[in-house]
């Protein structure tokens, strides 16, 4: 009998210790360090609150709240809403509507996604980078210290410091038609679909003198590199 019970004892410890970890908890990615009108989820945003990836976040009117994840925070303003998450071992966001600002401490502290953009630093210098999110197909990006990267499936842009792009996440369809046109049938594939643009406007286009909202980005800016500094 005894005998048996420890035949027993031994299988359900080895079982035990072969069942994978389904139900072990996300790991933590952060802590909010400043909020005001803000939520994680569907509780209210408090200094020291853990931010888990899968969490959301969103702000009320005149609402805010900043995350501290490694060497880099992210900082939701009015009216605004992201999911948080981790990609490749490194924070990251999807921001769903509104604005954010984002600093970085090295090229792969930080990826912001947006629609079907990616935006991070180009380089290891600190950067920060503001993204307003006007609608799934566009989206007004700046650069406010340091260069950024946005890229959209293979196409690449390079933001240079003090310089805003819009960008166009699904250009009109003149604009990848082509010179012929449509339904001229030279650019077209069996089925009536169009062959690839191979050439046209870029979807990225240079906004000369900045945002509109510049003047609130840069206030942001400051405060989130005065909270970098010692």
């Amino acid at each position: 009998m005894q005998a048996r019970r420890a035949i027993f004892a031994t299988a359900l410890s080895f079982s035990l210790m072969t069942i994978p970890a389904w139900g072990a908890p996300a790991a933590a990615l952060g802590t909010v360090i400043a909020a005001d009108r803000a939520h994680v989820g569907e509780a209210k945003a408090e200094v020291g609150t853990t931010v888990y990836g899968g969490d959301s976040l969103s702000t009320e009117v005149q609402g805010s709240v900043q995350v501290h994840a490694g060497k880099a925070r992210l900082l939701l303003l009015s009216s605004s809403s992201a999911v948080v998450s981790d990609v490749e071992g490194a924070p990251a966001a999807e921001l769903l509507n509104g604005a954010a600002t984002f600093s970085t401490g090295n090229a792969h502290a930080f990826t912001l996604f947006a629609s079907a953009a990616a935006i991070r630093a180009q380089s290891d210098a600190p950067t920060i980078g503001q993204v307003s999110y006007i609608g799934p197909k566009e989206l007004l990006v700046r650069a406010t210290r340091g260069s950024l990267l946005i890229t959209v499936d293979n196409d690449t842009q390079i933001v240079a410091e003090g310089t805003s792009y819009r960008v166009l996440l699904d250009q009109p369809e003149e604009m990848a038609q082509g010179p012929e046109g449509a339904g001229s049938g030279k650019n077209e594939w069996p089925g009536g679909r169009h062959e690839p643009r191979k050439a046209g406007r870029s979807r990225f286009m240079y906004v000369a003198g900045g945002l509109t909202a510049v003047a609130t980005y840069l206030a942001v800016s400051e405060a989130l590199e005065s909270a970098q500094r010692p």
